[in-house]
């Protein structure tokens, strides 16, 4: 869906970095619209894209690799201004004529950051100023290309920064993306205003009202068929259509027994009731538990529930009558992990999302979200008054509790797990954390352990609480909670849940672990 609010746009090319989401929520927050494509993106799409600005991310490579990425040289000759961060500035400076070679002292982590020139990247900054950076590289910038002057230095960079400000080329050794620069964002916001001449028009109230009119003029007279979880993210694409074509939409519910406590009830009365919404629930909870029966295995119980989730759902919209399209809460970063900076990535684990339904139901997909982090159709909930409890929801994978039972799944393990992951959610929500952290939840391992209840030796299961703290859920620290909160999760779980004599917490990051366990 193409609208105005598009017409002001920076591209983002991808050679590899771990935060180069991070750059395009850093240009998004600046109310600027961005979009991350592969490095290799060809020249010809690029301009047929009319960027306002380019931005060349870091990357894990030395440009100087046999196998390094690259980028098509006439990228620079665009006419359109380009910053290159870390890698990107290596590879700027290589490909423009200037040379790079090994550091004397690899730079990681905060370094002190010299600014020399202050007109342009590092306007507001101070000329002759120190500024605190956050530094990842084993390169640095022997000589400048032609044309270029140095804007900054660091102690082991002579050229942390550089500039041909008639071409309007930029690059930066540090990272202005990371909050370990704490005026990184103000370089970025001089990148955007005073050298891409960007107008801050990207809002969330813009983009309700804009995506409203799209869809309108999109699905005509058609129906649209919609599956509802929920969560934050299918709830906002239904109520988001419903403002939309009102009675062209219905939904489906399908509770395939592995949701949380009391989660179909709720969705039911708040869509159903509240919103008026034509919601159907699909009680498939005995059907999975049959197809589930004796697999242990994670990448197998997800796929089976995909499978078994597209026949339920397409019996389900067959009975509703004949509609056209298929909306779902695809996100951005659904999209961005269905590629990688160098082509198809490595499967982590099964997506419900970027494909599926469509191709067996043959409806035409319609994904409002697509564009947005999880962040922004937050915002859009909120513009679009959605109650907040639902908004602050934390994600929940589309397997449910399947991949929060390590092996086998039954009905007695189904209730174990889901009881306690109510009990984590309520000490996390009564501690005032849960909108604090990202995620918090209960793992039921495959393990039993010994314990003792009054004078009784006991022989039960161990659970695994997992609390993390992330922005996109790319990356993710676990979060550190007080240890009475920790206490009294452990005692509730252990009094309460039958078969359960141990809590253990999960104190692993991502990477290299997962959020989920399965």
């Amino acid at each position: 869906m193409t609208t105005d609010l598009y017409t002001q746009k920076i591209l983002i090319l991808d050679f590899g970095s771990q935060t180069t989401q991070l750059i395009a929520r850093r240009v998004r927050e600046a109310k600027v619209y961005s979009e991350i494509h592969p490095f290799n993106m060809a020249v010809e799409t690029i301009r047929a894209f009319s960027p306002k600005g380019i931005i060349l991310s870091g990357g894990p490579a030395s440009i100087y690799d046999e196998d390094a990425p690259l980028a098509d040289p006439a990228v620079f000759d665009l006419g359109v201004p380009v910053l290159g961060i870390c890698y990107g500035m290596q590879y700027l400076t290589r490909v423009l004529g200037g040379d790079v070679g090994k550091a004397g002292n690899r730079e990681y982590g905060n370094a002190d950051l010299f600014i020399e020139d202050d007109r342009d990247l590092f306007h507001g900054l101070g000329n002759g100023g120190t500024r605190t950076v956050w530094m990842s590289h084993g390169d640095r910038i022997n000589r400048m290309p032609e044309g270029f002057s140095a804007l900054a230095r660091s102690k082991n960079s002579p050229v942390a920064a550089m500039a041909d400000a008639t071409r309007r080329l930029f690059g930066v050794q540090f990272h202005p993306e990371v909050a370990h620069t704490p005026d990184g964002a103000r370089v970025l916001r001089n990148f955007l205003f005073r050298i891409c001449r960007c107008e801050p028009s990207w809002d969330m109230a813009s983009f309700v009202k804009k995506t409203i009119e799209a869809l309108r003029d999109l699905i005509g007279k058609d129906r649209v068929i919609c599956g509802l979880s929920g969560g934050v993210d299918s709830s906002v694409t239904a109520v988001l259509l419903h403002r939309a074509i009102r009675d062209q939409l219905s939904c489906i519910l399908v509770d395939n027994g592995l949701l949380r406590k009391g989660e179909a009830q709720e969705v039911m009365e708040l869509f159903q009731q509240h919103y008026g919404m034509d919601l159907h629930l699909v009680d498939a909870s005995e059907h999975f538990l049959r197809r589930l029966r004796g697999v242990a295995d994670p990448e197998a119980k997800r796929k089976i529930i995909g499978k078994e989730f597209i026949g339920v759902f397409e019996a389900q919209a067959a009975e509703l009558g004949e509609a056209r399209f298929l909306a779902q809460g695809t996100l951005y970063p659904d999209v961005i992990e269905s590629i990688s900076f160098n082509g198809p990535s490595a499967t982590i684990k099964s997506h419900h999302n970027v494909g599926g339904l469509p191709e067996v139901m043959n409806l035409e997909l319609i994904e409002p979200l697509r564009e947005l982090f999880k962040d922004e159709v937050r915002q859009v909930g909120t513009e679009l008054g959605l109650p907040r409890e639902l908004i602050v929801r934390q994600p929940f994978p589309g397997p449910g509790l399947a991949v929060r039972i390590l092996g086998e799944i039954d009905r007695e393990r189904l209730e174990m797990v889901r009881a306690a992951d109510a009990i984590v959610i309520e000490e996390i929500t009564m501690a005032g954390l849960y909108e604090k952290v990202w995620q918090s939840f209960a793992v039921l391992l495959p393990i039993r352990t010994v314990g003792v209840m009054g004078d009784e030796r006991t022989y039960e299961n161990a659970i695994a609480v997992r609390v993390v703290d992330s922005l996109d859920a790319m990356t993710a620290d676990w979060s550190k909670i007080p240890y009475d909160v920790m206490g009294r999760i452990s005692n509730r779980i252990i009094n309460s849940v039958k078969g359960v004599n141990r809590v253990v917490f999960d104190i692993s990051s991502k990477p290299p672990a997962t959020i989920e366990w399965e």
